[in-house]
């Protein structure tokens, strides 16, 4: 059974899937321009993807946004993301420099969650996650495969490997080429509940694996991300779209 994590007025892991919709602006004043049209529209989980923000690696820069959101934002939990070129992400920087950004966020104390991905290493991500719990900061330890989708023990086993680094959140995104990649994803995330009291994020992307990103209540996904100005990965749904179909689908199984 998941064990609940409450993340200010948010828990996940509790009922549907909490939504997190990505700010995926490149200059600061979008930015927090995206993030106020997303404060009025009740979102449960806001994520900035730094790794677009033309200022990155100025880290000075990165604080006057980060206090700017947290400001904005009235609450909402906030996940700083500095996604990797490799893993789907607008920029790439040397090992050190990801360390360093990421450990700076970490110790202004403003992001609730960073993520971490899981293949930059295990020195590299004990040391993240070492300098976040000092911060009283959640780590999402992620993987995303832009390829293909991983047979179901591989998904299981970064899961577990996520887990046994020390992750808060476990997350998993791969790309389906058939229906039964879809399978594989789901029966994965459902097998995992086996070996982890942890919350998970999994989904299949693109137009295949939409069923991924609403089914989270029966299979174990505890959030969801949906598309604001422009989707941060193929076959994020709408946000307002998003919202009306969990209700459904919560409405439906408290019916039973």
């Amino acid at each position: 059974m998941t064990e609940a994590l409450t993340i200010k007025n948010i828990t996940l892991g509790e009922g549907k899937p909490s939504i997190c919709i990505p700010i995926t602006s490149s200059k600061k004043a979008e930015i927090i321009e995206e993030a106020k049209r997303y404060q009025k529209e009740a979102i449960d989980v806001i994520e900035w993807r730094a790794d677009i923000f033309e200022e990155v690696e100025n880290h000075a820069a990165v604080l006057e946004v980060l206090k700017d959101l947290v400001n904005v934002l009235k609450g909402i939990p906030l996940i700083f993301t500095f996604r990797s070129h490799q893993e789907g992400g607008e920029k790439e920087l040397s090992k050190e420099d990801y360390v360093s950004l990421n450990q700076f966020v970490i110790q202004t104390g403003l992001a609730d969650l960073v993520d971490v991905e899981l293949y930059q290493g295990e020195d590299t991500v004990k040391k993240l996650i070492s300098v976040a719990h000092q911060q009283h900061t959640y780590v999402i330890i992620s993987n995303h495969d832009f390829q293909k989708t991983p047979a179901q023990s591989e998904i299981i086993n970064r899961l577990k490997w996520a887990d046994e680094l020390g992750g808060d959140v476990l997350k998993i995104a791969v790309v389906p080429n058939n229906t039964e990649d879809v399978l594989e994803l789901l029966t994965a995330t459902n097998e995992m509940k086996k070996h982890t009291e942890k919350p998970m994020i999994t989904m299949a992307m693109g137009p295949l694996g939409v069923i991924t990103r609403l089914s989270g209540q029966v299979f174990g996904s505890v959030l969801t991300f949906g598309a604001g100005e422009r989707a941060s990965a193929p076959g994020q749904i709408p946000v307002q779209k998003l919202q009306q179909v969990l209700d459904v689908i919560e409405k439906s199984m408290g019916e039973k």
